[in-house]
């Protein structure tokens, strides 16, 4: 299983060198890919942004999206333009997450509604695969920057329903978990196995799932601070989540077999605070 690291790009208070730093370590650390979390309504950068400042300062390490709202991004051509760009700029390093998001206040921030989102998403994914396929739009032909990978950049989708993993058999390369154990990571995976089967697609897909983690000697507030505040709008459950980050390096360890042990390809551990030592603490971990 490879192990990425989060970039916190929805970590309060993140400063530019700092985002770019962390990039920096974090390819020299070894880790296999920068992950970043979508959301509007939040005091963070955006990801396709974030990620193309993390670009800049690498040569490496994978920049995936973990994922992106894609129905907040209307405009599908302009978004197709965007990804294709960033990949064509890292080298064909970008993996593409997307997924519809868990809160209706990025919906309406954005003037939308979270009816339909679903369908909006698959019509979105066509549309996007249309233009990579350099589908003319116009009197000037395609819309560029080709992509590095013929077909597009590398797609995975995020959901834990039956209908998600009918989409991913569907659309996309691969799939990732949002959060949870990694019991409940083997049995999502189980459903994204067999839509795949059931689809006719050849091989396997690709499989990742996000962790959160604090390490050093304020690990448990700092994971507290920001995971209580992120998910606030989730009550009592919210408690649930920052409990599970991993705070000690036996945790992180731990948490690595269990995922290894569940089938998972590659396991993103997202920060909750953006101290350069954490890549450092979480490098040692996995060694």
């Amino acid at each position: 299983m490879e192990i990425g690291i989060g970039l916190p790009n929805t970590v309060p208070g993140t400063e530019p060198d700092a985002l770019t730093g962390w990039a920096q370590r974090a390819e020299a650390a070894g880790f296999s890919t920068l992950g970043t979390i979508g959301r509007l309504v939040y005091q963070g950068y955006e990801e396709l942004i974030a990620l193309t400042a993390a670009a800049t300062v690498t040569s490496r390490i994978r920049l995936t999206t973990s994922v992106l709202i894609g129905p907040l991004y209307e405009n599908s051509a302009l978004l197709a333009k965007q990804a294709a760009s960033l990949d064509r700029l890292s080298g064909g390093r970008l993996v593409l997450g997307m997924g519809l998001g868990g809160r209706d206040d990025d919906y309406a921030a954005g003037g939308m509604s979270t009816q339909g989102r679903g369908h909006r998403l698959e019509e979105q994914i066509a549309d996007m695969k249309d233009v990579w396929a350099g589908g003319e739009r116009g009197a000037a032909g395609a819309i560029g920057p080709v992509p590095v990978r013929d077909g597009g950049p590398e797609l995975i989708l995020g959901g834990s329903t039956a209908t998600t993993f009918r989409r991913v058999a569907r659309l996309a390369d691969g799939w990732i978990m949002g959060g949870g154990t990694p019991e409940m990571f083997a049995e999502a995976a189980g459903g994204v196995d067999a839509a795949w089967q059931e689809a006719g697609r050849k091989g396997t897909p690709r499989k990742l799932s996000l962790a959160y983690f604090a390490l050093g000697p304020d690990a448990r507030a700092q994971a507290d601070r920001y995971l209580l505040h992120y998910y606030g709008f989730m009550g009592d459950a919210a408690r649930q989540v920052a409990a599970g980050a991993a705070v000690t390096a036996d945790m992180v360890k731990s948490y690595v077999a269990a995922f290894t042990e569940a089938g998972c390809d590659e396991l993103i551990l997202v920060p909750t605070g953006s101290g350069l030592d954490q890549v450092d603490l979480l490098a040692e971990a996995v060694a």
